[in-house]
């Protein structure tokens, strides 16, 4: 099933906290809040893939409690079957905001299906991707149990403000991505606390991370075991007390936005 052309007329004001928000710290908090407020909305993912075939999970926010480990498990392998891929690289090359075909669990396999949306009780997703250069912001939207499925209503609102809210995704990223160059990165972590209280193995797995690669690429980029990176990112994340991509982005761009910000 081809991706289509949604609708392109969001009122100004539905998306405006999140359009405001690029290059905030508080940036997922935001933009999950519009998204609930605008089209009941309970959880948003959002991934980074290239042309390469790299996959970064770069923001997890709202009510999955497991949602750091689903974006972990689908950067490192299960992107490469979600059957909206096909339909994500179709786009590759278009400027214009699409929406990925309507879910139905028959479209996953059965262990897809078994980790993503059974054992961690989401019921319904939309999604959009846009593409700028040699990447893609596929951004998901969820829904679990206890919410139930989207209402046509909400389903049509998201379609409405999908193309805002892509854009804002890729602007906030690609911010951050301008503003973290692999030497601004090391200088940051070299200098300023609390980035500066990790090991340098923990230090080059953080920035890596950071500047989109996937663990495997981060491997072999530095020569060590999957195992090894996993270890390093997990001791990282523990020692900074956070546990997902985008609060290590957060944690950054509080950095960057001056010393009063953050600490």
């Amino acid at each position: 099933m081809r991706p289509h052309a949604m609708a392109s007329n969001p009122t100004a004001g539905d998306v405006t906290p999140a359009v405001l928000a690029i290059g905030c710290p508080d940036f997922p908090n935001i933009l999950i809040d519009t998204l609930r407020r605008q089209a009941g909305v309970g959880h948003c993912m959002v991934f980074a893939l290239t042309r390469a075939g790299e996959a970064s999970c770069l923001l997890d926010a709202g009510n999955i409690p497991t949602g750091s480990d689903l974006g972990a498990a689908y950067a490192g392998q299960f992107h490469e079957s979600d059957p909206n891929r096909d339909a994500l690289f179709e786009g590759e090359g278009s400027a214009r905001p699409i929406m990925l075909p309507s879910f139905a669990p028959r479209m996953y396999g059965a262990r897809y299906r078994k980790i993503f949306f059974n054992d961690s009780d989401i019921v319904d997703k939309c999604a959009t991707a846009i593409w700028t250069g040699d990447t893609c912001f596929y951004v998901n939207f969820y829904r679990i149990t206890a919410q139930g499925r989207f209402a046509d209503a909400e389903r049509a609102r998201l379609q409405a403000i999908a193309p805002a809210i892509g854009a804002s995704v890729a602007r906030h990223f690609q911010q951050a991505a301008t503003a973290t160059s692999d030497q601004s990165l090391a200088a940051l972590f070299a200098m300023r606390a609390p980035l500066s209280a990790l090991t340098p193995r923990e230090q080059e797995v953080c920035r890596h991370i950071l500047l989109g690669f996937s663990s495997e690429a981060i491997s072999q980029a530095l020569g060590i075991s999957l195992h090894s990176t996993l270890t390093y990112r997990k001791r990282a994340y523990e020692k900074l007390g956070i546990s997902a991509q985008n609060e290590l982005f957060s944690i950054v761009l509080g950095l960057l936005a001056g010393p009063g910000r953050l600490n």
